[in-house]
């Protein structure tokens, strides 16, 4: 067994993303689904799930690397819709080994116009949906983990949770904060239950949320110019932090805040992330 077999492979693993059919979401399932895990794929639009869960397939198969995906309809904006998810996974497996909360919505407007709506529908999908989700499927995280080989759970952050960046997104950025400290208080209370709980702090990638900012080339060569190493994120950049969280490399590592942001979290000039 090679290195990576040893520390990276998700071989037999089953994972739940949400939001999993485009941006980071997708990054991440693609990273799974080609370490060998059978993936779950979740969103609002359960057409662009199933579609995505057969490309991924297609490119395991092709690769043989053994992984699979299937993709459903899955809502975490609203208390029934949290139900029914963890319903269609509960109906699925008996055991969930990776469960990565990426469903997210953003606003973006000035200050003193944000919307009081907004603001309510960006907190209950980032900080409520992920909280609710987790919790109803905690039972499921627990029949996979192990002393040895923890369950993982990785959150969706953001570098606007990290830094005073708010850039109109002002319910985003506060409610990115409330994910990384969510998840060093979960990761704090689930460690003696054998699930390890991180997240992800990404900076800019393209994706359809920062299609504003990043949806050019011309665009993103802008924002790239405001981040120290000079360019935006990449799926690579994705996939491997993915793959050593949830792979034996990442089963002693717990309420870490990973930054994936080209250092901007730890810039000190003045500006914003995306009007440069």
């Amino acid at each position: 067994m090679s290195i990576y077999e040893e520390l990276f492979s998700l071989a037999g693993k089953k994972a739940l993303v949400t939001g999993g059919a485009s941006g980071i979401g997708r990054m991440i399932a693609t990273a799974l689904v080609r370490a060998g895990a059978d993936v779950m794929i979740a969103s609002r639009k359960a057409d662009q799930c199933a579609a995505v869960a057969g490309e991924l397939t297609e490119l395991a198969n092709a690769q043989g690397t053994g992984g699979r995906a299937e993709g459903f309809a899955g809502d975490v904006s609203t208390e029934e819709g949290v139900a029914a998810l963890a319903g269609e996974v509960r109906a699925r497996t008996d055991a969930l080994h990776i469960l990565f909360n990426n469903a997210g919505a953003t606003w973006g407007a000035p200050l003193d116009e944000f919307p009081y709506h907004a603001w309510v529908k960006v907190l209950n999908l980032n900080v409520t949906g992920l909280f609710m989700l987790t919790r109803d499927l905690l039972a499921l995280l627990e029949a996979a983990g192990t002393a040895q080989d923890p369950a993982r759970i990785v959150n969706l952050g953001s570098v606007m949770g990290t830094a005073a960046l708010g850039d109109g997104s002002y319910s985003y950025a506060a409610s990115k904060a409330a994910v990384h400290h969510l998840t060093r208080i979960l990761a704090k209370e689930l460690a003696r239950r054998h699930v390890t709980v991180n997240a992800f702090a990404p900076g800019p990638f393209q994706s359809r949320m920062t299609a504003f900012a990043t949806g050019t080339d011309e665009k993103a060569a802008r924002v790239a110019a405001g981040v120290p190493l000079g360019r935006i994120g990449m799926p690579d950049d994705i996939a491997a932090a993915t793959l050593y969280l949830c792979g034996r490399g990442g089963a002693y590592v717990t309420g870490a805040i990973l930054p994936l942001d080209g250092g901007i979290h730890v810039q000190t000039r003045e500006g914003t992330l995306f009007n440069q």
